[in-house]
């Protein structure tokens, strides 16, 4: 059974993939490569970007190979609420700090999902709020505020 490219699953993943494997590595071609032991900031886009393009094509030429039916349709709920609350974390990061931030960015991307349960979504905003704390405040010292007015 012959099917057309654009309801090709694989196909259409893998080429989901190149996509943004090619937007990161044009966007990163102005940064210094730099080597292994002292990357630079064009190092890590690019070795993404590589990855990425190499299970791009591969999953694109194992949709040719073995051509599976998309089935159903755009998600677009989900779509919307994860992309708002990216959205919404960008914006409030440096007007509340990190904590809030993170805590509401959970409780809309939940959102896009069948089943919210709020003592499930709480419970994992507070740890991963604790663990952002704990990686990129004290771990990785970077000078994000934690509340803002508390500091």
């Amino acid at each position: 059974m012959k099917i057309p490219l654009e309801s090709n699953k694989d196909f259409l993943a893998g080429m989901v993939f190149i996509v943004i494997a090619v937007t990161a590595l044009i966007a990163s071609k102005d940064f210094a490569m730099g080597t292994t032991l002292r990357m630079g900031p064009g190092y890590f886009p690019r070795v993404l970007g590589i990855i990425l393009l190499l299970f791009g094509i591969v999953i694109a030429l194992r949709g040719l190979r073995l051509p599976q039916r998309v089935e159903g349709g755009w998600g677009w709920k989900p779509l919307l609420f994860v992309l708002a609350s990216m959205v919404a974390f960008a914006f409030l990061m440096e007007r509340v700090g990190l904590v809030p931030s993170i805590i509401v960015m959970f409780f809309i991307a939940a959102a896009a999902g069948h089943e919210f349960r709020w003592l499930e979504v709480t419970v994992l905003a507070v740890l991963m709020s604790a663990f952002a704390v704990g990686v990129f405040i004290y771990g990785l010292g970077l000078p994000y505020r934690l509340i803002v007015g508390l500091d």
